[in-house]
């Protein structure tokens, strides 16, 4: 698999400190460098060019698409073709909605969380009150503090991928956006399925409206007339509350699954990652990866 697309200003020197340990002794003709990082490798060109190549390259590459569209607000696909529509400015918050997002796709410990969430503006001043809006951009503790007050009054359904199964579904025709596709559905199903009265069912995008459809065409029950918006959580509410709850439970299963190894488990796919694998693995093997972690991430082949 080659994945390939123009990185953005911003993040360029973001993409050359992240791999500067994994570079290789000799670069491509008009390269800035290129590195391998286990079966994948990752060329930057002096263009903006940022090339991934091999088995886990939509993995990889996955990490700096979700930087793009949600610091730059760009759409680029895993194909590497960039849509043309930008996140709206105009506050959608006056309608009620079903809204779904993700968490844990760029962590290598933890499940992947999808919840979708339906809010009417009679919940607009509880929501608002207590500063809801992108779980990303609310620290933890806050996290912690106003999820359970939302999941008391506001009607969600939380999907849960764990570690075991992920592993076992994840493949070359089944990656990591075909999973969220089938996730989010599943979510809006039993939202939908509740019979509430909204104006708009809206996902936070992460692929082309066209792409999300073709991955769900196996599928008996799939929710359609979605609205798809590039930063979603900080136009739409429910959007936001499924992302506060969808961080919230994430948050819940990492405690257990370190208290499982009895070992603090780090977000995210960096080396301090590796550092706390290459510990479970000497405290109990490798089997226990399966449980806990996604084996598909870099992070796996560099444990050998």
């Amino acid at each position: 698999m080659t994945i390939v697309f123009k990185i953005s200003d911003n993040l360029k020197n973001k993409v050359i400190d992240y791999y500067k340990d994994l570079r290789k002794e000799k670069t491509p003709p008009y390269a800035v460098f290129q590195a391998e990082d286990a079966d994948t490798t990752i060329t930057l060109y002096e263009s903006g060019k940022l090339m991934f190549q091999g088995v886990s390259a939509d993995i990889d590459a996955n990490v700096w698409l979700d930087l793009e569209r949600r610091l730059n607000n760009r759409i680029i696909n895993i194909d590497g073709t960039e849509s043309k529509e930008k996140a709206k400015e105009t506050n959608k918050f006056d309608v009620a909605t079903i809204g779904s997002d993700e968490v844990g796709t760029g962590d290598f410990f933890g499940p992947i969380i999808v919840t979708a969430t339906f809010t009417a503006p009679k919940d607009f001043p509880f929501l608002e009150s207590l500063g809801v809006r992108d779980s990303k951009k609310i620290d933890d503790a806050k996290i912690l503090k106003i999820a359970p007050e939302i999941m008391k009054k506001i009607p969600y359904a939380t999907i849960i991928l764990d570690n075991p199964t992920y592993n076992q579904k994840y493949s070359k025709n089944n990656n990591m956006n075909k999973l969220k596709a089938v996730l989010h559905n599943k979510a809006l199903y039993e939202i939908k399925s509740k019979n509430y009265s909204y104006a708009k069912i809206v996902v936070d995008e992460f692929c082309k409206e066209d792409k999300y459809y073709e991955y769900l065409k196996d599928i008996d029950s799939v929710v359609k007339h979605i609205t798809f918006l590039t930063k979603a959580e900080d136009q739409v509410l429910s959007v936001a509350c499924a992302s506060i709850i969808s961080r919230y439970t994430f948050l819940k299963k990492m405690d257990e699954l370190s208290d499982s190894v009895h070992i603090p488990l780090p977000k995210g796919a960096g080396p301090n990652v590796d550092e706390v694998a290459k510990e479970v693995i000497a405290k109990y093997g490798h089997a226990k990866l399966k449980e806990i972690a996604k084996l598909n991430f870099s992070n796996a082949n560099r444990l050998d």
